[in-house]
């Protein structure tokens, strides 16, 4: 069985206008063969639940579009990934991960909500599910050599209320600390959130995502001494590269995660930053590819996943843009 999409000519190979996205996702029917087409480039259907490939078209489309004859069980394009018991239509989704992707740093829930017409609550929860597409599934090691830094995420005490200030002193009060690694080979970045800046989290990090002895570089931080194949700059004299040694590609890739957090998104709580973190480190991973290949990344990071709106919004009262 052939799916009704067809695969672009060079004229997308390095990206899409919104006129041609328009056009891929005119109707329902388009985006549901664009969608096939990435699920099942061949054209044989397979299993969404248990991945046999004898699978069937249901021609009345009820109770769900597909059938597997191995596990006897119908299912959609949606069934065992993040868009699960989605109401939306899949050209909503389409046009979702288009828009999110194309933004340099992100697209907020309030223009999203906008744009597609759907509610804000609806597009926060699309976007939080496109950025569950990014997680990894198993380390990233690299490698090397690695840059390694670490950065703090969050509001500025002095523009907090009063009663939301920790007045612990100065230092990052009140932000949370994220560690990441950038390969100098590949360009690839891995970055986690983490709940100090102690020496064994940070070395522990350094360890689980190199080849063991794979140069490293950091800044002077005092938790990093005893790393092996370690050379630091000091920052806190002045000293940005000394030789080999420098952090600056790292430091490129967090400047862009404080830009969205700044100019889009204004607030990143700690529940839910590792995701926003998650999709960066995604995005900078796939920047070389064009704009198709990063939209079927998105699609193929979606399956085997699964994120509850219930679990988002568990003990918060409201969520970030």
């Amino acid at each position: 069985m052939k799916t009704g999409y067809k695969a672009p000519g060079k004229s997308y190979r390095q990206g899409i206008s919104v006129l041609q996205v328009a056009d891929m996702f005119s109707t329902e029917e388009k985006a549901v063969s664009w969608f096939e087409f990435w699920n099942w480039p061949t054209g044989d259907l397979s299993c969404m639940r248990c991945g046999s490939e004898d699978a069937y078209r249901v021609k009345s489309g009820k109770p769900m579009p597909y059938r597997c004859r191995k596990c006897r069980k119908y299912f959609s394009l949606k069934t065992g990934t993040v868009m699960e018991d989605s109401k939306l239509p899949l050209r909503v989704w389409g046009w979702a991960i288009y828009l999110e992707l194309t933004n340099l740093k992100g697209v907020s829930s309030m223009k999203l909500h906008r744009d597609l017409g759907i509610s804000q609550s609806a597009a926060w929860f699309v976007l939080h599910r496109i950025r569950e597409a990014f997680s990894q599934v198993g380390p990233q090691v690299f490698s090397g050599p690695v840059e390694v830094d670490e950065t703090y995420v969050g509001g500025l005490e002095r523009n907090k209320h009063a009663h939301k200030k920790a007045n612990l002193g100065r230092g990052p009060v009140g932000k949370t600390a994220v560690v990441g690694m950038k390969d100098r080979a590949t360009n690839r970045v891995v970055a986690r959130v983490v709940p100090n800046t102690s020496a064994d989290t940070l070395q522990g990090f350094v360890e689980e995502h190199r080849v063991p002895n794979a140069p490293v570089y950091t800044d002077g931080s005092t938790a990093y001494d005893g790393l092996p194949n370690r050379q630091a700059v000091r920052h806190s004299v002045g000293e940005y590269v000394s030789g080999k040694a420098h952090v600056n590609g790292v430091e490129s890739f967090w400047s862009m995660l404080k830009r969205a957090h700044k100019g889009v998104y204004h607030r990143l709580s700690p529940k839910h930053l590792q995701r926003y973190v998650d999709e960066f480190c995604g995005r900078q991973n796939i920047r070389e590819l064009d704009t198709l290949a990063q939209m079927q990344h998105v699609v193929a990071g979606m399956m085997g996943k699964r994120l509850m709106y219930c679990d988002l919004t568990a003990g918060t009262r409201g969520h970030a843009t």
